[in-house]
């Protein structure tokens, strides 16, 4: 049992600030309210664990499939790491074990910003302004404060033939430092009898 749960006195609740409260003075409507939230949140800790167990079960398995194949063929492998498909034998399903690596930046990422908005404000206008929205996009900050890897990465395809433009560029990949990799689990169903796949969605946004 939670040590704060345990030490709540018989007839009271704890609000969200700590403090005690008589039951009897709680709305029927923060009562719903939270007998509601309490109820999705302990279903979605459960729904968390399983999918816990599934990831870890699904790289254990894969893991056993791949040390079989190279016992098979008396094949001593060099590491774990490696992408990986496996399909069921009609075809219907396939799972992938996929490693991609992490990217963070260090502090050379203000300096490549600061060069880009130099070369910016020494274009002219107009045909510049899609460009300048595609930097802002780019060094826009998600909801924890981080910077998104992707946006940024996207502005060293872009070909542009000018001297600040690249010293910028050399800036921004000085900045990318590997922060190690990550696994994923992803599985796929066919659609109907086509060679297309669709993935099966295992978070809440997808479903």
């Amino acid at each position: 049992m939670n040590e704060q749960t345990s030490t709540i006195p018989e007839g009271y609740v704890r609000n969200a600030s700590g403090h005690l409260v008589p039951e009897a003075q709680v709305r029927d409507q923060d009562k719903l309210r939270d007998q509601v939230a309490r109820d999705l949140a302990t279903e979605a800790l459960e729904l968390s664990g399983k999918l816990a167990a599934f990831r870890k079960k699904a790289l254990s398995d894969i893991a056993d499939l791949v040390s079989i194949a190279a016992a098979k063929y008396d094949v001593q492998l060099g590491g774990t790491k490696g992408n990986v498909t496996v399909s069921t034998y009609d075809g219907r399903f396939k799972v992938t074990r996929t490693y991609a690596e992490r990217v963070t930046f260090t502090e050379e990422l203000e300096a490549a910003k600061e060069l880009i908005n130099d070369c910016i404000m020494r274009w002219s206008e107009g045909a510049n302004v899609n460009i300048r929205a595609l930097v802002d996009r780019a060094f826009r900050t998600d909801s924890k404060g981080q910077i998104k890897t992707t946006a940024v990465l996207e502005l060293l395809r872009l070909e542009i033939d000018d001297a600040g433009w690249q010293r910028a560029m050399a800036a921004l990949k000085d900045s990318i430092q590997s922060a190690g990799t990550s696994v994923y689990i992803r599985v796929y169903q066919r659609i109907g009898n086509s060679d297309q796949y669709q993935a099966v969605p295992l978070d809440l946004a997808a479903v």
